[in-house]
């Protein structure tokens, strides 16, 4: 670990993003436009009208990425200044495929009331806000509170973002299996921010059986959960009501999705699932279930979160392309209507006549990607109307 290669680039790069000035400052007359006396002009028409700050300003294409390194990764709550390379490394992504300038805030609290109250006062500096890498149940707190409560699109890419692409892949691999994304019978296992997520995802994408499991088996309405997150989840998934470990709950399935450990799945129960079924292992580093151990039980269409495997199910194709075409819009949200429409236009990346069992995803270093996000984003929030130009 200590002589990677990775470790040796963030010695060599000291941080991922930089700012940089879009204006001429070189003259006594172009430091007066770009700073005092001209600027006060600027504060002074955004004083009496607040909305001109996107205008004025660059805040219309900025966005603050903020973690409290509570779930950082695979690696857990390592805390936030052990976050920063990851939330650099986001707005590098950032930048680099979807032109938005991100910032990287780490805060050292964990209590949601502070979280909540350090992001809200923030709202006047930023487009909108990308939480990242924060624990289940507060996330979901931390989020829905956020949303109801600030002007500005707010989205948390390990819940959403992850749900987005698993739905892209749902989309096509239900195309190379002949299946109707209405009649599968899903399994999640996994209910923390992600799988949660998944599970109300997959509903509203029109799978109508979903069953979540977690690490004390099936969730089923009526039992008692100390998390109220799998509370509520369990009212929505499971009608059938079946108990038991996933083992049990694999029998008989069309899609497997897994955001929890790995090396939990096996041959054997991948053979106990419906005719060649979708597996979807997503457990970094080591998924599940390896693709090769997935087909062997009979697996039709296997993704991980791995690159070295095909179909990679990889966030990346989400969070630039969202929050671009957010922004152009100066969308208040980021709504269902909008996240659908970013599967869709995923699943659409891959063309027909190359879609296989092997390629029902794109890779996500390809921009048309991104750019097809954003187009399909700021159509659905002008259509939905939570569009603002």
């Amino acid at each position: 670990m200590k002589d990677s290669l990775a470790l040796q680039k963030h010695f060599e790069w000291r941080g991922k993003v930089e700012t940089k000035v879009k204006v001429p400052v070189s003259t006594k007359e172009e430091l007066m436009l770009c700073y005092t006396p001209g600027v006060a002009d600027a504060c002074m028409a955004i004083h009496e009208q607040p909305e001109l700050s996107f205008e004025l300003t660059g805040r219309a294409n900025t966005v603050a990425v903020i973690t409290d390194g509570t779930a950082i990764l695979g690696l857990g709550n390592i805390g936030p200044e052990a976050g920063m390379p990851v939330m650099e490394g986001k707005c590098a992504l950032f930048k680099h495929f979807g032109g938005v300038d991100a910032f990287p805030i780490c805060l050292r609290t964990t209590d949601p009331d502070e979280i909540v109250n350090t992001i809200k006062l923030l709202e006047g500096s930023f487009g909108g806000i990308n939480l990242e890498d924060i624990s289940a149940p507060r996330c979901f707190e931390v989020e829905s509170r956020l949303k109801r409560e600030m002007d500005i699109p707010v989205f948390h890419d390990d819940q959403h973002g992850t749900a987005i692409v698993v739905g892209a892949g749902v989309i096509n691999a239900c195309k190379v299996t002949g299946r109707d994304i209405h009649t599968v019978r899903a399994v999640v296992n996994g209910a923390g921010a992600a799988g949660i997520a998944i599970g109300k995802y997959l509903l509203a994408l029109g799978v109508k059986d979903v069953v979540m499991v977690d690490r004390q088996g099936v969730l089923v309405e009526g039992e008692e959960y100390p998390n109220t997150a799998h509370m509520e989840i369990a009212k929505l998934t499971n009608r059938e009501f079946i108990k038991g470990s996933l083992t049990d709950a694999l029998v008989g399935r069309d899609l497997f999705v897994g955001v929890s450990v790995g090396n939990i799945v096996s041959s054997e129960m991948i053979s106990k699932m419906a005719k060649d079924p979708i597996v979807f292992a997503l457990a970094n580093p080591i998924p599940e279930i390896t693709p090769d151990k997935a087909k062997l039980g009979g697996a039709k269409v296997v993704g991980t979160g791995s690159s070295q495997y095909p179909n990679q199910v990889n966030n990346v194709m989400v969070f630039p392309g969202m929050f671009r075409g957010a922004l152009d819009v100066r969308a208040s949200d980021v709504n269902i209507q909008m996240m659908m429409a970013a599967s869709y236009a995923i699943a659409s990346s891959v063309a027909e006549s190359d879609l296989t069992c092997e390629n029902v995803l794109p890779v996500a270093v390809d921009q048309r990607v991104h750019d097809a996000v954003a187009d399909a984003v700021r159509k659905a929030a002008r259509e939905s109307g939570v569009a603002r130009k």
